[in-house]
């Protein structure tokens, strides 16, 4: 029954039948063959279907409700046994918004260091996907925004306040600068990240309140291509002041953007769910401890 709700939750993520059964590591006629053997274990009707995947019924999105909760548990289960035999041990599914990625090995190395049996993998992902890939069970724990967009039920960590600033080539004009303000930094030639990210509506949202039009002449959904775009000496990119430290170079000036100091809370948030997996627990009371530290 669990690897049933498995194949389940996996296709109502990718709501086709053919990238389902390859994500699951199966042929297409063996996932459909087990979706349908647990319609009728449950006597209802799952999936909409026609000459292709059509959504799921009502009935459908009420089990995917229960299939989430319960595939959960039943990992927990394994764990908690495995934990009892072994030690803490496993692999520990980390995704965090881009501009946190700096923040991220404060969080990750001590945890590694004191428990030498668990591995970690580490995702770059919007806030949105963050949200869907716990709602999924593709992670174990996200690093996003906590106050501009909701978070849904979920545990939450707060981790560190974000604040602004410019990051501009050494050799322009406001390489001896202490400070600038958000009007003045509107009137620059821009590269900023995308509007599908949230650290750019957050940005748009600090322009807005200032009346301080902004229309960058570049835009990318990589840190990294802004950066390197600033590096010519033609762009310059706003970013939070911690990840701005951990990425400037020589070349590179960061000035503190005033008039108003912003920030974003950004935080660790994870399903809220009792009992946690061993892992998972062990992780966010490591994290607590660090917060408060």
């Amino acid at each position: 029954m669990i690897e049933k709700l498995e194949m389940f939750i996996t296709l109502a993520r990718e709501r086709h039948f053919g990238r389902a059964a390859e994500a699951c590591g199966v042929s297409q006629p063996a996932l459909s063959a087990a979706i349908k053997q647990l319609e009728e274990q449950l006597g209802v009707l799952l999936v909409l279907r026609g000459s292709r995947y059509q959504g799921l019924t009502p009935e459908g999105q009420r089990v995917l409700e229960w299939a989430r909760r319960l595939v959960a548990d039943a990992r927990t289960m394994q764990q908690e046994l495995k934990t009892i035999r072994e030690g803490l041990s496993g692999h520990l599914r980390v995704a965090a918004i881009p501009t946190a990625l700096s923040h991220v090995p404060t969080l990750t190395a001590p945890f590694v260091a004191s428990n030498p049996g668990v591995t970690v993998s580490v995702l770059s992902r919007s806030s949105a996907e963050i949200l869907s890939l716990l709602e999924n069970l593709e992670i174990d724990v996200g690093i996003t925004y906590l106050e501009n967009e909701p978070v849904g039920k979920a545990t939450q960590i707060p981790l560190y306040r974000e604040t602004y600033c410019l990051v501009t080539h050494a050799e322009t004009d406001l390489g001896e600068a202490k400070r600038i303000t958000w009007n003045d930094v509107s009137r620059l030639p821009l590269c900023l990240l995308t509007k599908d990210m949230q650290n750019r509506r957050i940005l748009d949202g600090i322009l807005a309140e200032v009346s301080a039009d902004v229309a960058p002449t570049l835009e990318s959904d990589s840190i990294v291509t802004l950066f390197a775009h600033v590096q010519t000496g033609l762009w310059s990119t706003i970013m939070p002041e911690s990840l701005a430290t951990s990425l400037a170079n020589e070349t590179l000036k960061t000035i503190p953007i005033v008039d108003p100091v912003a920030g974003s809370e950004v935080g660790l948030v994870a399903t809220h769910r009792e009992p946690y997996a061993p892992l998972i627990s062990a992780f966010l009371r490591q994290v607590r401890h660090l917060a408060e530290a």
